[in-house]
């Protein structure tokens, strides 16, 4: 339509970068790691797991547990609340674990043994210290990599330490200021509640891997105070309540739920009771919520731990097949997780969007301007194809039709791998491909950089953007 840019007031968009008892479970047996599949599970004891009466460790001896018992036959092996969750997956052979201890950083792609990058799951039992906005990004970006992140949480006011911030806040945190993706990424929110004794039950899917795992069928679980989650199933389809409050269903009342987020997995559970194994280290108080009869909560851990592993990003779990761009339609009105120049980003009609009502238009102005907008994902070593894909609309007052005097560059981490220009003109969009599989498990900064000339427009019109593996 060859429409000059018109002067919209601009939208300032930043970068949103980001007494005890034995195992009730049926024992597994033991089995040679090198028979199948060792699954890398992570245990933060960074973030104040062991205070107050909280003792939500796997083992004393940190960062490996068998340092304390190579050999664990029961959940006493281990010392800590959570020991016989540890002990369960310890003695299937399938599961290597580790704890991240007090006084370390939650890392993803800094190197190191302990980084995020290593493991194909990680697990935060209740935490009670609130995560730093480079954690909070991440974690997002090991889930979105193809990552299992198991979270549990307490009810409100479980601030055990007295810091300000007890693990509904901080979940909560997490879900909404993370720097990658704050438009509820995984289709859940954490309720701010404090639900005294319950037993929830489970919901009647004899398919789901969680509820029918190889530890056992899943019946319901226990409230021993704790808190639920409601859902959101129109911000992510992919959320599912598996555990109920009795009266509740649907998106509310759930106290067990499951999700997806780009290539990984995610767990929540609303109550630490249910991984409380009643042993740990003396002078706690606890509660063997492990073996309470009223649940199957030993069961639920261990296959959840399965399952959130069992997509990992890691060599652990294989390639689930995934669109990783967060925002990829610019549908939430905003630029995160993209990076983009002022007023990019917009619903102006002059230029339509090729769906919905919003899109990213860089350039367009009659003179000499630059407009970028760009977006940092993780590919996971584990799939063998990685193709971005677009739909581009350019339109132009240039008359030319073999001269490039406005040019829209597409990079991967700086290096040139697409480039348009006005000879590239149409009444409408074209669906575009990049072949982005030579990035495959690293981290990747796609960015689209739009350079106009000092005389004639050219816009350069960008909408429903994915970036799929396989």
């Amino acid at each position: 339509m060859n429409a000059s840019r018109r002067r919209r007031p601009a939208i300032l968009l930043t970068s949103m970068l980001l007494a005890a008892a034995p195992l009730t479970i049926a024992d597994p047996g033991p089995h040679p790691a090198a028979a199948a599949t060792v699954h890398r599970v992570l245990f933060d004891n960074s973030k104040a797991e062991t205070a107050g009466n909280a003792d939500w460790i796997i083992s004393t001896s940190m960062p490996d547990p068998l340092a304390q018992n190579p050999n664990p036959t029961s959940e006493t092996s281990w010392t800590g609340a959570i020991s016989a969750w540890g002990v369960g997956l310890q003695r299937t052979g399938r599961y290597s674990l580790k704890t991240l201890p007090a006084g370390n950083t939650i890392t993803y792609g800094g190197g190191g043994a302990l980084d995020l990058a290593n493991f194909d799951e990680f697990v935060l039992p209740e935490p009670n210290s609130s995560l730093s906005s480079a954690e909070k990004t991440a974690i997002m970006r090991f889930v979105q990599g193809g990552g299992g992140l198991f979270l549990v949480v307490d009810h409100t006011g479980s601030d055990r330490n007295n810091d300000g911030w007890d693990s509904v806040k901080i979940a909560n945190d997490l879900l909404t200021n993370n720097g990658v993706d704050n438009t509820d990424p995984f289709g859940f929110s954490v309720d701010v509640n404090n639900i005294g004794t319950e037993n929830p039950t489970a919901i009647n899917d004899g398919a789901n891997p969680v509820l029918h795992g190889p530890f056992g069928a899943v019946t319901g679980s226990i409230i021993r105070n704790g808190s639920t989650q409601t859902l959101h199933p129109t911000d992510n389809a992919a959320v599912k309540g598996l555990v109920y409050r009795a009266g509740y269903s649907g998106n509310t009342g759930a106290e067990f739920s499951t999700s997806t987020f780009g290539a990984g997995r995610v767990a929540v559970w609303g109550d630490s009771s249910p991984i409380d194994d009643g042993t740990g280290q003396s002078g706690n108080t606890l509660y063997n919520g492990w073996n309470d009869p009223a649940g199957t909560d030993a069961a639920l851990a261990l296959n959840a731990t399965e399952w959130l592993a069992g997509g990992g990003g890691g060599s652990g779990g294989g390639c689930t097949s995934a669109q990783l761009l967060g925002n990829p339609g610019f549908e939430t009105g905003t630029a995160a997780p993209w990076s983009a120049s002022s007023g990019v980003v917009t619903n102006d009609s002059a230029e339509p969007a090729h769906g919905g009502t919003w899109k990213a238009w860089l350039d367009g102005y009659g003179a000499a301007h630059t407009d970028t907008v760009s977006q940092t994902v993780s590919i996971p070593a584990t799939c063998t194809s990685a193709t971005l894909s677009f739909w581009l609309h350019v339109d132009t007052a240039e008359t030319s039709t073999s001269t490039a005097y406005d040019t829209l560059t597409v990079t991967a981490n700086g290096t040139r791998v697409a480039g348009y220009s006005n000879v590239d003109a149409g009444s409408g969009y074209t669906s575009r491909t990049v072949d982005l599989t030579g990035y495959v498990g690293r981290s990747v900064t796609l960015t689209f950089t739009g350079v106009e000339g000092s005389k004639l427009q050219t816009s350069f019109v960008l909408d429903d953007a994915a970036l799929t593996v396989s």
